[in-house]
């Protein structure tokens, strides 16, 4: 039975429960599998070597999901080769696919967690209630390690986009 932890989110102020473990800085980065499209995965291990910071969105087809990749598209044009920006939701790829088109969205892979909810567990996002990845922020280093977190108390607030970009600024 996996963890749930009550009491750190809430969506328009309701309570949630979160599955999964609290990553924490200095943690070695948990792995996962995820889906590109519908026959490719992917995992921690497809990035080894770069910097990855993983914007945690509940569905681009949102405000704040789609301004939140949109952010972040624009931030790693200017980041360099070494990073990589993954957003991981648990919209179906196709719908993830038709929207990065849509929005002009280049620099930022887009991965689904929709089929077995590994990302989501293994990085205590997973909401009990709507099945969908709590807003959060992860930022990896090539080694592996967690070296910044950001687990949005309000899943309908924005991350801090200043604190991220600058976690992986000192990675680079």
């Amino acid at each position: 039975m996996a963890q749930e932890r009550t009491g750190v989110a809430t969506f328009k102020g309701n309570p949630l429960t979160l599955i999964g473990p609290e990553v924490k800085v200095g943690d070695k980065a948990p792995d996962f599998t995820v889906n590109k499209n519908l026959l490719e995965t992917a995992s921690l291990a497809d990035y080894k070597g770069k910097v990855k910071l993983i914007s945690v969105v509940p569905s681009l087809d949102t405000g704040v999901c789609d301004a939140q990749t949109r952010r972040f598209n624009e931030e790693a044009a200017k980041l360099g080769d070494n990073v990589v920006v993954l957003t991981i939701s648990v919209d179906l790829p196709f719908a993830q696919s038709r929207w990065c088109g849509a929005a002009g969205i280049d620099k930022v892979v887009t991965l689904s967690d929709y089929k077995n909810h590994s990302f989501g567990q293994a990085y205590g996002v997973l909401q009990k209630e709507f099945h969908l990845l709590h807003r959060s922020i992860f930022v990896i280093d090539a080694n592996d390690t967690v070296q910044y977190v950001e687990y949005l108390p309000e899943m309908t607030e924005h991350p801090n986009y200043e604190a991220a970009i600058e976690a992986v600024k000192k990675l680079v």
